[in-house]
């Protein structure tokens, strides 16, 4: 009996050998030395704010933050959304226990603060936000969170990894509820009656 065992194992692997040989696989040659570049991407939100208009070819038209900043700068950061009275009307603010001044500074608003109050440019947000989502930052770091576009092997290429606030609204983070654009199609269901072939042709069986 152990004979026999030992004769299938052997004629199983002869075997695929010989398929081996017939149908040798095509595998991608080993990764080469890191030419590509890995860069983060700089979201327009980090820099300006949508105005509600569009231009010609109907784009959205977003305004730069120092188009006003740099001619009027408050005195104080507001404590509630209640006292945006003027500028930044109708912001929604929904994160954690923060206010304004937890992440924003009195003076320069292309500048951001650290918990330790340390001031960091507003491209570096992502540093701020790894402060309080460690978790998050860690898979961001392991490539397991925040998305990217062009090549996984940098041999191939360069890589642009998105930002924290591509996906995420700062002073709303948490992902809000949408509905999909087209909903999944059945092409076993019928379209004008929403009716399975096969249940509707039974029924109509059973009346005849």
């Amino acid at each position: 009996m152990l004979r026999v065992h030992w004769y299938l194992v052997v004629t199983g692997l002869l075997a695929a050998a010989g398929c081996r040989a017939d149908r040798p696989e095509r595998l991608r040659p080993a990764p080469g030395a890191k030419t590509g570049t890995v860069t983060i991407h700089i979201p327009d939100r980090l820099t300006s704010v949508p105005t509600g208009e569009v231009d010609a070819l109907g784009k959205p038209l977003r305004a730069s933050c120092v188009s006003c900043h740099s001619l009027r700068r408050p005195d104080a950061l507001p404590a509630s959304m209640a006292e945006l009275d003027e500028f930044h009307g109708g912001l929604t603010f929904q994160h954690g226990e923060l206010s304004c001044g937890s992440c924003h500074v009195v003076g320069d608003q292309s500048e951001l603060r650290r918990a330790d109050g340390t001031a960091i440019a507003m491209r570096d947000a992502m540093s701020l936000c790894a402060q309080c989502h460690g978790p998050q930052f860690r898979d961001y770091s392991h490539g397991a969170h925040g998305g990217m576009n062009g090549h996984w092997d940098l041999s191939a290429g360069d890589r642009v990894r998105n930002h924290c606030v591509d996906c995420h609204d700062p002073h709303m983070p948490a992902f809000q509820p949408s509905l999909p654009v087209l909903r999944p199609q059945d092409r076993g269901v019928r379209a004008n009656r929403g009716e399975h072939p096969a249940r509707a042709g039974h029924a109509e069986g059973a009346a005849r």
